[in-house]
């Protein structure tokens, strides 16, 4: 029996009260609480339920018409429920034949936990919950729209794309029989970047009337009138027919965001490359005068190891994806593409990063499946709501529509790419990783190892400067011994808590007896049952599985929590920009190991310390209840952590274990533990009585090796372009990479025909050239050049050049280095 299935409960029930929780959800009274924290601690106000709203499904589109249910309370048919969100929209409810109440979500321009209130008078708003707006492309498909043919769709009357558009939905989620099958188009409109630049939403014209909810619709499109057929980019909506065309706010499904070419102008049809060359010249022209953004967003990593390692900064593109089989249309030749979480600072807009098979990045330069960069990052900006910063629907109308123009409805890239080239990596820095593993060692920044098994609460690491905390809590670990279980001299992280600056508290913690982890904002726990990505305020969170957790900060601070083996395993990744920032059990990240070992103080103890001085150092990071972020919901967390030290003096680890040749279990554990991070195996198999333990330390070991592999530095010299009138064989850019040119036929070749990626960041040899005529030979006398050609209509002459490319009667010539 592991560590993992060894548990202790200890619950006290506290007294409830007669206060109200009406308008009070968050608080706690002297004699009982509104807090999310009440029901585990049994303190809860008794009417919390009717007041403190559950509700299912918690989550939905930010396009709105999700329709929800109020848990826990009934209510008479009779009344008049209304919903409103953001203290601002009111959307209305309705109370069904079981007496469930239910709320319809509202069109939004945000994503993220939405508060909302309910009243049941239509003027006394005094319950309230929340409501998690969610980006539309990472909705699940089961709650949205889908194009049975999605090219068909998007490229619809270009040359041979016709016939009928179908799109299929789960009935089940439009509470109708028949429904209405509308269009609703989108724009931005107002200055750029003025106060006046705002997103809308309009409803265009109703495509089907009427029909029955079966989830199953086709039509032949029709040309729009004049007036709408103007619009290219929105989304299909089916709601109940019983409601008004256009009404907003009512149940409903949408489809993704796309390009309505099949209701465009007659123009189109006639000669649709022709039709998108306009409009994307007249992008071009737009893009001109909008400011420039390239100059403030980040550097994509090297290479796709870099990427997928960075946590903290970048994650994967939805549309390019390697774990969903590399399904990458709009960046063929790629196979996984990432996006930078955060936008630049100052115009919001986003980064991607796309990779070959081999690793390598892909460059518009070189391919028309290149990394872009976009001026409305596709997940959208903090504080969202105006553009360019409206999750997914900025993005498509300054980055998307116009690859079609440009791209995809005509053969136009080069004026696409001129205002979204690739950005290199000649200024990337990889983030610098640290490790909390096992029961439990650490790796500081700086590669310091060491063990501390202390029970309490401490500093992992902290940022005065970057206002950032990350806080640990250890407990004793348990294992089975004959028919008890027994607490062995060692401990576990069981809990990590963080901030950076203003942002939400997110804290993460092991639950009992499974290998899961649970989520906590704000001390309110985080369900990741419908979404696995939640944005919040000043952070995100990424749970894929119960067992993994990504918390991502503006800084671009990646904090990675796995849960295994019993254990929490937990990685920090921080940025270059944190170098000499840093304190607390992880070191002081500068380059120098020697001052790792940095007390609270600033007393420095010798990296050659011995265990119980390491030991003694360590437990001067123990954190105060006036800084602690992490949440007390038990009597248990109360008592042994709250009330008490925040590190336990009476708790006295092992500071070693002993190899006794006459434990059976020595054998099998030297066995397992071999090469690196084989004393931390060693120590945590024999000190849990477990080669499971052993084991999932050893992997958690050569985890955090991989990791630190894979972000190593890597040197690029920057992209390489072909010379005109000829090719290059190459499109790696990094050390040691060479890239090869040749002319065409015609044409010779002046400079370097091969160029070499060097040590220092650049390219061996010189610029390459090809030139047409005949061969040019070159003098230099006494400082001067004397420049002769042969030409079948001139003569032989000589002229005198300066430093310059220099063109005559089909003969070019590049001079470097000459002094005149």
């Amino acid at each position: 029996m592991s560590s993992r299935e060894c548990s202790c409960s200890n619950v006290s029930l506290l007294p409830f009260s007669a206060q109200s929780c009406a308008r009070s959800c968050g608080e706690k009274f002297n004699t009982c609480s509104c807090h999310a924290t009440c029901e585990s601690l049994k303190d809860c106000c008794a009417d919390y339920k009717l007041f403190c709203l559950d509700i299912e499904p918690h989550s939905g589109s930010l396009l709105g018409g999700t329709d929800f249910k109020i848990l826990n309370a009934t209510f008479e048919q009779s009344i008049n429920l209304t919903c409103r969100f953001n203290s601002e929209i009111l959307t209305e409810g309705y109370v069904d034949e079981n007496g469930v109440g239910h709320c319809i979500t509202p069109l939004l321009y945000e994503s993220g936990w939405i508060p909302f209130e309910m009243s049941t008078d239509g003027v006394n708003y005094d319950r309230s919950g929340r409501w998690l707006s969610v980006h539309h492309s990472k909705l699940s498909p089961f709650y949205k729209i889908i194009f049975a043919n999605a090219t068909q769709w998007q490229y619809y009357g270009t040359p041979n794309v016709s016939g009928d558009l179908k799109m299929i939905w789960i009935p089940s989620l439009i509470k109708a029989e028949r429904v209405n099958i509308e269009l609703w188009g989108y724009n931005e409109t107002g200055k750029a970047y003025s106060a006046n630049w705002e997103a809308e939403w309009k409803y265009l014209y109703t495509v089907g009337r009427d029909v029955p909810n079966n989830g199953v619709f086709s039509f032949t499109p029709q040309i729009a009138e004049h007036l709408y057929s103007l619009w290219d980019l929105g989304s299909m909506r089916v709601s109940p027919s019983t409601k008004p065309d256009g009404a907003r706010d009512v149940n409903a499904l949408w489809s993704g965001a796309h390009a309505i070419a099949w209701h465009l102008e007659e123009a189109f049809r006639k000669d649709s490359a022709g039709w998108a060359l306009e409009k994307c010249i007249n992008w071009d022209k737009e893009e001109k005068a909008m400011p420039n953004f390239l100059t403030e967003i980040t550097d994509c990593p090297c290479t796709l190891a870099q990427a997928r390692a960075d946590t903290g900064r970048f994650h994967t593109d939805y549309g390019c994806d390697i774990e969903a089989g590399s399904l990458c249309i709009y960046h063929p030749g790629a196979v996984h593409c990432v996006r930078a979480i955060q936008g630049s600072p100052e115009y919001g807009a986003g980064q991607q990063c796309c990779y070959d098979s081999t690793g390598a990045q892909v460059l518009t330069g070189d391919s028309i499946g290149g990394s872009t960069p976009d001026r409305g990052h596709d997940w959208g900006e903090p504080p969202y709501k105006k553009p360019p910063r409206v999750p997914g629907f900025s993005h498509w109308k300054y980055d998307v529509i116009s690859f079609y123009y440009c791209c995809l409805w005509s053969d136009n890239c080069k004026y696409y790419f001129t205002h979204r080239p690739s950005s290199d990596c000649r200024t990337y820095r990889p983030p610098r990783a640290a490790a909390v593993l096992g029961d439990p060692h650490f790796i500081t920044f700086d590669g310091v190892t060491f063990t501390f098994n202390g029970k309490g609460e401490y500093s992992l690491l902290h940022s005065s400067d970057y206002e950032l905390s990350v806080q640990g809590r250890t407990e004793p670990m348990k294992f089975e011994n004959g028919e008890f279980c027994t607490v062995a001299m060692a401990t576990r992280l069981s809990s990590v808590a963080m901030r950076e600056k203003d942002s939400d508290v997110i804290e993460v913690r092991l639950r009992d007896q499974v290998d899961e982890l649970q989520v906590l904002m704000n001390q309110q726990v985080l369900s990741f049952s419908e979404q696995k990505w939640i944005d919040l305020k000043g952070v995100f969170v990424f749970s894929p599985k119960p067992t993994d957790v990504t918390v991502m900060f503006p800084s671009g601070t990646g904090v990675e929590v796995r849960a295994g083996g019993g254990v929490m395993t937990l990685t920090i990744l921080l940025p270059h920009d944190l170098q000499n920032h840093t304190q607390g059990l992880l070191g002081t990240m500068n380059d120098e190991p020697e001052d790792d070992f940095t007390s609270s103080n600033g007393v420095i103890i010798p990296l050659n310390s011995s265990a119980q001085d390491i030991f003694t150092y360590c437990a001067g990071w123990a954190i105060r209840n006036e800084t602690s972020l992490f949440t007390y919901d038990s009597t248990h967390l109360l008592n042994e952590y709250y009330y008490a030290p925040k590190h336990d003096p009476s708790f006295i680890p092992n500071f070693s274990v002993t190899e006794d040749p006459e434990d059976p279990l020595l054998e099998p554990t030297l066995n397992l533990c071999a090469g690196e991070g084989a004393s931390f195996c060693k120590y945590d198999a024999l000190s849990m009585r477990s080669l499971e333990q052993g084991n999932a330390t050893l992997l958690a070991y050569r985890s955090h090796t991989s990791t630190k592999k894979a972000l190593e530095p890597v040197q690029s010299c920057g992209w390489l372009s072909p010379p005109n009138h000829g090719w290059k064989e190459g499109t790696l850019y990094l050390e040691g990479a060479t890239v090869t040119f040749s002319c065409n036929s015609g044409y010779r070749l002046y400079g370097s025909q091969e160029r070499t990626c060097q040590a220092g960041g650049k390219w061996s040899g010189q610029d390459t050239h090809c030139v047409a005529g005949s061969p040019c030979s070159l003098e230099v006398i006494e400082g001067f050049s004397r420049f002769f050609f042969f030409s079948s209509i001139f003569h032989y002459e000589w002229m005198i050049l300066k430093e310059a490319s220099y063109a005559l009667q089909g003969c070019i010539y590049l001079i470097r280095n000459i002094t005149f």
